[in-house]
């Protein structure tokens, strides 16, 4: 039995040598016809698009896209590095349009996988990528077409400790025409990221580049571009790499919360997103229990059971489906809370929230607990007990988001909501044309007369305070 089981394992090592040698022919026959040999750089421009993740206007349609003018990108391959330009048309105040500047800049020290992976999901960095990582290789045959399937291990680790899979598919013209890999994400879990390449042409020097590229994410094009022209090894690459201006500082810690007593039983959760913690007899209520990220969640979680001690937080009311809003919803499900929204986003909620989080393990996979959604139909909820009412009112005629819902409290005379409105700088005029997100807000207070003293904003208006229906009328010239 012993030496049965040596063997097995034996043959299973020769295959995998096999394959790994298998993948180097098919590798360099790829590198040869696409003009990788002797490739250290890139440069290549076009017409492009970017796609805003977790931002749709609808939870259930395509993430929302803007056009990245007069793309340019450049890429060293000995560095790694890589820099994108691209304009965007930008709205101004007095509402003309403007051209605004806008860059993704990568080096070796913003190193993590996530900006890592977009050199070596390039056609040409994948197929470099895959003659330094040890690649195997398996045919595939799907509607009469064969291909190659090469895949390789990152370097490095995902905050779980496994390396990132990088799968590509390489044509029987021996060209890249499709890459994939896995990238964690607090909302969607362990995230493919698939691009394709099609409508290959040649450039100098026997470098072949795709026309079309489109990469997808969540299931969505998240960038989408024509390609014009590349070249290899340009001889003004120092020059297309030099970044402008400062680099974009990395976020903040999120902070644990103070607390601010609005009325009995009624708390904000103070930072740079807010939070409503609302106390009924025998729980408490959150209003946006879990946005920008876990430890944001949690530090909500933790100051809402310090200033409404003894009671378990039993419902979590989402103002909308947004990633900046659901970052922390993990936390969240964590606890036991059971989420609340309308109907329209259950759904996807629900397939994002029990997808696999393999590649970084959060509060929830590792609680083991599942979520719990509460989608309701209708334009209206109400939590009500002997002590208290609060209302959740869906806002129609919104194009930031669908399903988005305030938070209303008639006895207090409050109102939380999020994305709407913001108060306008000192001695600005009002901006024509309106802003539509106050205009739809006002109106639909309107439509439900509801009788509002003050209203706070999930993100701290600046100067920090509760605002009024009066300073929403205001900034509209009313």
């Amino acid at each position: 039995m012993k030496s049965s089981w040596m063997i097995t394992l034996a043959l299973a090592a020769l295959s995998q040598t096999a394959l790994a040698q298998d993948a180097k022919a098919v590798v360099s026959a790829a590198s040869a016809a696409m003009g990788v040999d002797g490739l250290n750089s890139i440069h290549y421009f076009g017409v492009a698009q970017n796609g805003n993740l977790g931002q749709n206007n609808n939870a259930n349609q395509p993430w929302p896209m803007a056009t990245a003018n007069d793309y340019v990108r450049a890429i060293d391959f000995t560095q790694p590095a890589s820099r994108a330009t691209w304009s965007n048309f930008a709205l101004g105040v007095a509402g003309a349009p403007t051209l605004v500047p806008a860059q993704m800049v990568i080096t070796p020290q913003n190193a993590a996988w996530v900006q890592q992976l977009e050199i070596w999901i390039t056609p040409w960095g994948f197929l470099k990528g895959a003659a330094a990582n040890n690649a195997t290789v398996r045919a595939q045959n799907a509607g009469g077409k064969r291909t190659q399937v090469v895949t390789f291990n990152s370097p490095g680790k995902s905050p779980g400790g496994q390396p990132y899979r990088v799968v590509g598919t390489i044509n029987s013209q021996n060209l890249v025409e499709k890459v994939q890999t896995w990238v964690e994400n607090p909302v969607l879990g362990d995230t493919l990221v698939e691009v394709e390449y099609t409508h290959y042409r040649d450039a100098a020097g026997g470098l072949k580049y795709p026309a079309q590229m489109v990469q997808k994410r969540g299931g969505w094009p998240t960038f989408t571009a024509f390609i014009l022209g590349a070249n290899a090894n340009p001889a003004n690459l120092q020059r297309l790499m030099a970044a402008t201006g400062p680099a974009a500082a990395p976020p903040p810690a999120a902070a644990g919360p103070m607390s601010e007593k609005l009325a009995d039983g009624i708390f904000r959760i103070n930072g740079s997103y807010n939070a409503l913690a609302v106390e009924f007899a025998d729980h408490i209520l959150l209003f946006e229990p879990g946005p920008q990220n876990e430890a944001r969640a949690q530090a909500i979680i933790a100051e809402a059971k310090k200033v409404i001690p003894n009671k378990p937080i039993r419902y979590g009311v989402i103002s909308h489906h947004h990633f900046d809003h659901t970052g922390g919803l993990t936390a969240t499900v964590a606890e036991g809370i059971t989420l609340v929204t309308p109907e329209v986003n259950r759904d996807f909620l629900m397939t994002a929230l029990s997808a696999p989080r393999t590649l970084a393990p959060d509060a929830m996979s590792k609680s083991g607990k599942k979520p719990v959604i509460e989608g309701f139909k209708g334009d209206k909820r109400v939590f009500q007990d002997a002590t208290r009412t609060f209302e959740v009112h869906v806002i129609k005629g919104l194009p930031h988001a669908d399903g988005l819902v305030i938070g209303y409290l008639p006895k207090e005379k409050i109102m939380i909501y999020a994305d709407m409105f913001n108060l306008p700088p000192a001695n600005i005029p009002v901006p024509i044309p309106p802003a539509i997100s106050t205009v739809v807000l006002l109106d639909n207070l309107d439509r439900l007369k509801l009788d509002i003293d003050r209203v706070l904003s999930i993100h701290t208006l600046n100067p920090n305070r509760l605002a009024s229906v009066a300073d929403m009328r205001a900034s509209l010239g009313r």
